[in-house]
């Protein structure tokens, strides 16, 4: 598949998506937009489902772009070959003149020494929530996203989505500690039922960001909240 120009379903910011990775994601999290997708569009669910696989030709990236890299499915997760992520990875270096975006719910895996990213790259995160919230999926806990994530030394954010209940200074604590260039905060889309703060908490929240020098990006779905 080549890289599309974004329909801003993930972030209006990016300009482009490349998805190389195939199969399932191992992460399997119950909110897991691919799946529902899947469902009404069985193209979809051919590409991510079964094993985990590369397409075969990769495509031209262009240049001057901001692309999101893997957003169907975690380039990132334990699973995923190590040669899989190089190739990857390579490929993008070949095309420096963009801005290249990924997003893992297993950052430590950013830190293995052997990665060299392209020179121009922001590297991200999803939590959900500073508690442990068991039975959504089979990532590592946010609190070991959150230690990973102090450790990159690239440019990095942070996306709160779908946001769960939360404890507004602890979660506060853990951006502070991770200092991102900013914060996305976003809810359940889907509506799966999932422990929802209010939006009294979400604001107080984004204050403290605020206050704190980190720019907070609203999505959209917020809207839902504040009713």
């Amino acid at each position: 598949m080549p890289v599309n120009k974004s329909k801003g379903h993930m972030y209006d910011w990016v300009s482009h998506v490349w998805n190389p990775l195939l199969g399932d994601c191992p992460h399997r999290c119950c909110y897991c937009l691919v799946k529902a997708m899947g469902k009404r569009f069985p193209a979809i669910s051919e590409r991510y489902s079964g094993p985990l696989r590369l397409e075969e030709l990769f495509p031209k990236l262009g240049k001057g772009r901001i692309v999101f890299v893997g957003h169907m499915n975690d380039l990132w997760a334990d699973a995923v070959p190590l040669e899989f992520i190089q190739r990857i990875l390579a490929h993008t270096r070949q095309y420096p003149e963009n801005t290249y975006v990924f997003q893992t719910k297993n950052p430590e895996r950013y830190l293995y020494p052997g990665f060299v990213f392209p020179p121009k790259c922001i590297l991200g995160t999803t939590i959900e929530t500073n508690r442990d919230v068991y039975g959504i999926g089979k990532a590592p806990i946010t609190y070991y996203r959150m230690r990973a994530m102090e450790k990159v030394k690239a440019r990095k954010f942070v996306t709160l989505e779908p946001i769960m209940e939360f404890d507004v200074k602890i979660l506060a604590g853990w951006i502070d500690r991770i200092r991102p260039e900013f914060v996305n905060i976003g809810a359940d889309s889907k509506c799966h039922g999932l422990p929802e703060p209010s939006f009294k908490k979400i604001m107080q929240l984004i204050k403290i960001l605020n206050g704190i020098g980190i720019e907070v990006r609203e999505k959209r779905n917020l809207e839902r909240l504040k009713k």
